[in-house]
């Protein structure tokens, strides 16, 4: 078993955790949890701290339990957000929640015999089974309300001048329920979480106190920030999600590619499993030659390939490659059109429909008139510069203005036009 609080502490990922963890860790397997909220029918990169803390406690030979909030996710946690959010109805918490499991078992391991193998559960499966009053006499009596007012995120929401209603209030009520729960009948004694749950969390370890006359433990890791301020996981277009449909693999592996090298020192450490004697040599690389970008390149690879795959990985780095023109005409074929269509965000596109397209004569022509003056304004400045050797389509060289129109099309209905070094232009051939 490896020592889980030291492989947390030299990745930077340890916040706060109980005096007595480390010990209680020591004597052996131990059970922890940690919850996610099931908003959303996917994970986004803000959520992957949590996963990694759980992927390094199965690592470390504990078994680890994610827990979805079918309950609490009915009725929002209000740990430092400004507003109450909108609740959402059981199927479509049920559609999440499967979601979510899905892109875990991506990281852990659910499926073997072994001892620790991950566990899923689902905190409306107990929650449901109480009526209110059963939860106000039962649970409720156990915590003060003083208590519960002194929590930062609950002072911080009234002193804001928002207020909070007595649903949300109750959330961390629920939420140390179901620690209680886990610690009950899962024996479960820790939970982690991020360091705006500490809060919640030993309110946990207060209800296994006086409900169970128990011992539990807290542990939380950092919020994770940018070198320069703005919040992690977002970019102009929104979240960096898990799903690919939600952000393609060629848009997430841009995303950590582009890191700062501020930012990518931390991150190597926390969303990758590379141990430290690897992680310290490639900071070392990195420094001596930070134009080769070797650490960005280093957490893109890992976490593409974690959430996605390795194909998908080599696909982004096929598809970032056409770009900086080191890419064939068969590498252009290869990319599926999600794919093309982001590289190219942004690029002029013209549409022609299949039948004139079928009429033109020659590139000139195509580039020109067809083209609706986008790419070349006239001939002469055209057949100027294809015989000049500055043009290509699909990533092959045009000499000759006169040549017939034999591109394969891509993913059917696509010809990429390049001009210059830096120029690109779509032509999309409507059927």
């Amino acid at each position: 078993m490896n020592n889980f609080i030291e492989e947390l502490r030299w990745r930077g990922m340890l916040q706060d955790m109980s005096p007595d963890i480390e010990e209680h860790l020591n004597k052996g397997m131990s059970s922890a949890y940690l919850g996610f909220d099931p908003t959303a029918d996917s994970l986004h990169i803000g959520h992957l701290v949590g996963v990694m803390t759980l992927l390094h406690f199965q690592r470390a030979g504990h078994k680890p339990f994610a827990l979805v909030g079918g309950a609490t996710g009915m009725i929002g946690d209000p740990s430092f957000k400004s507003d109450e959010r909108n609740l959402l109805d059981k199927a479509t918490l049920d559609h999440n929640v499967a979601c979510i499991k899905g892109q875990l078992g991506k990281f852990l391991d659910f499926e073997t015999e072994s001892k620790n193998k991950a566990a899923l559960v689902n905190n409306y499966d107990w929650m449901s089974q109480f009526s209110f009053l059963e939860f106000i006499r039962d649970v409720g009596k156990h915590i003060t309300v003083n208590y519960m007012m002194a929590k930062d995120s609950v002072k911080r929401r009234l002193e804001d001048g928002n207020g909070l209603s007595f649903t949300e209030f109750s959330y961390q009520l629920i939420q140390g329920y179901d620690f209680f729960h886990l610690w009950k009948n899962m024996n479960v004694s820790i939970q982690l979480g991020g360091s705006d749950q500490w809060g919640n969390i030993l309110t946990g370890t207060e209800l296994i106190r006086k409900m169970g006359r128990g011992n539990a433990y807290a542990l939380t890791v950092p919020l994770i920030t940018k070198a320069d301020g703005t919040k992690f996981g977002k970019t102009e277009s929104g979240s960096v999600w898990l799903d690919s449909e939600k952000t393609s693999p060629y848009a997430f592996y841009q995303f950590w590619l582009n890191v700062s090298d501020e930012d990518a020192s931390k991150y190597i450490r926390i969303f990758t499993t590379l141990d430290q004697e690897t992680v310290e040599k490639l900071e070392k690389e990195h420094l001596q030659a930070p134009h080769l970008r070797i650490l960005q390149k280093e957490i893109a690879k890992a976490v593409t390939t974690m959430v996605h795959s390795e194909k998908e990985y080599l696909m982004a780095i096929k598809a970032s490659e056409i770009l900086f023109g080191k890419s064939s005409t068969e590498d252009l074929a290869e990319l599926d059109e999600r794919t093309f269509l982001q590289v190219f965000e942004g690029v002029p596109l013209v549409e022609i429909d299949m039948e004139e397209f079928e009429s033109i004569e020659n590139v000139l022509d195509l580039l020109s008139e067809k083209s609706k003056g986008l790419i070349f304004p006239s001939k002469g400045e055209g057949r100027k510069m294809i015989l000049g050797g500055g043009v290509s389509i699909n990533k092959q060289k045009i000499t000759d203005p006169n040549a017939p129109l034999t591109f394969e099309l891509l993913q059917h209905q696509y010809l990429l036009v390049q001009k210059g070094k830096k120029h690109y232009f779509i032509i999309q051939i409507k059927k």
